[in-house]
């Protein structure tokens, strides 16, 4: 019986730690919680993220691929996981809870849709997989943050109900121009219309080739910002720690994926020196959704106190994830960053700056978007030097 197999064994029989009873405060994805008097809140929350883990005997991966990502599939799954809350945020919105053996809302039904392990989801582990194998990842081949983040974007592109902007921050830079201009789509049309004062006046020429769908005149589309990082050689810097646990206490947040050697997981918060992350390593049955659409949805949050590990544990290649519903959320994001900047005691993670500097090349610019859904791209040559440097850092969870 392999390790993942023993996690749901333990998981059944009730032996996880129970959560620490600290005066110290519990940060989960911008949520500030006392462990002493909302316990009961804190475990609410945590069960009610979505938690993607191996699963077994779905449909094979490209028709002839294998039915289980057991031992390789676990930084897909916490990819899965981080566009899962920014799906519950978008929709449901972050103070949403599940409530085990309640009839549940349709929009979170069809969430949970797009994650179920079969070849026609949006961001199944088929897709994700496939999607890999355009940015030279084989089929069962393990994924490293950066990784998981340019498939997740690619993907992103064919949610037409979500129609987030998934954006990678790549270079350790945050360009803010760059996220308006793709949140706000209208804004290279309105200059192109010669019309750029103002919303109404870009109404006044939507014809021809200066017209848009009604959808894309939206001020703001809801932005997913990831951002991959590297946080030290070998282990984490520990100049990093107070910044990233700042991280957390954005109400932006959408937590952060990463890991350990041997394993990826999904980091919700913090409490003293401690991560809390959701583990993926635990193998469990495919799920088929019923014939009315819904989903047998309890495997899909995890009911037992949260995994923990000290921060000091964590390898430095990660990717820190943001989610903005409106632009006013994104101005008062960009504001906690630069005042983060600023604190003594943290050496920021990566770079807010105003405009592209000119030694960067845009990732958006190099035209990557694929001429049709769920295809393999041509370009991922050109996109080598720019990520993956992190993978070979990782080893592969041994059967």
């Amino acid at each position: 019986m392999d390790a993942a197999t023993l996690t749901y064994d333990t998981l059944r029989f009730g032996e996880f730690e129970d959560f620490p009873e600290t005066s110290e405060p519990v940060w989960i994805l911008g949520k500030e919680y006392n462990a002493l008097t909302e316990k009961d809140d804190i475990l609410s929350d945590v069960t009610s993220r979505l938690w993607f883990t191996y699963r077994k005997n779905f449909p094979p991966i490209g028709g002839t691929g294998p039915t289980s990502d057991t031992g390789w599939g676990c930084m897909l799954r916490c990819g899965q996981m981080i566009l899962g809350e920014a799906l519950l945020c978008r929709h449901l919105g972050r103070n949403w809870r599940w409530t085990r053996d309640e009839k549940q809302r349709e929009e979170y039904i069809s969430i949970l849709n797009a994650f179920i392990d079969k070849k026609d989801s949006y961001y199944s582990i088929h897709q994700i997989a496939q999607m890999g194998v355009g940015e030279g990842k084989p089929i069962g081949q393990w994924y490293g943050p950066n990784t998981v983040a340019q498939v997740l974007k690619k993907l992103a592109v064919f949610d037409t109900w979500s129609r987030l902007v998934v954006h990678v921050a790549m270079d350790n830079t945050v360009v803010i121009e760059e996220i308006k201009r793709l949140c706000m789509p209208w804004l290279d049309a309105a200059e192109a219309c010669g019309e750029a004062e103002a919303v109404g006046d870009l109404n006044g020429c939507l014809e021809g080739a200066c017209a848009l769908a009604e959808e894309e005149t939206a001020l703001w589309r809801p932005l997913v910002l990831l951002i991959p990082l590297r946080l030290g050689l070998s282990d984490i810097n520990e100049a990093y720690i107070e910044t990233l646990k700042q991280c957390f206490m954005l109400p932006q947040s959408l937590g952060v994926i990463g890991g350990k050697p041997n394993s990826a997981h999904y980091f919700i918060g913090y409490v003293g020196e401690e991560l809390i992350y959701l583990d993926p390593h635990t193998t469990q049955p495919a799920v088929d959704p019923c014939e009315d659409s819904q989903v047998p949805d309890e495997t899909y949050h995890c009911q037992h106190p949260p995994c923990r590990m000290h921060i000091c544990e964590l390898d430095p290649s990660i990717a820190a994830g943001f989610f903005c519903r409106t632009e006013d959320e994104f101005d008062d994001w960009c504001m906690r960053i630069r005042r983060l900047s600023c604190r003594r005691g943290g050496l920021p993670m990566f770079e807010l700056v105003d405009s592209q500097p000119c030694h960067m090349v845009s990732m958006d610019a190099l035209n990557l978007t694929p001429d049709a859904p769920f295809t393999d791209f041509s370009d991922s040559d050109r996109l080598e030097r720019f990520f993956d440097s992190e993978d070979e850092e990782f080893e592969i969870l041994s059967l």
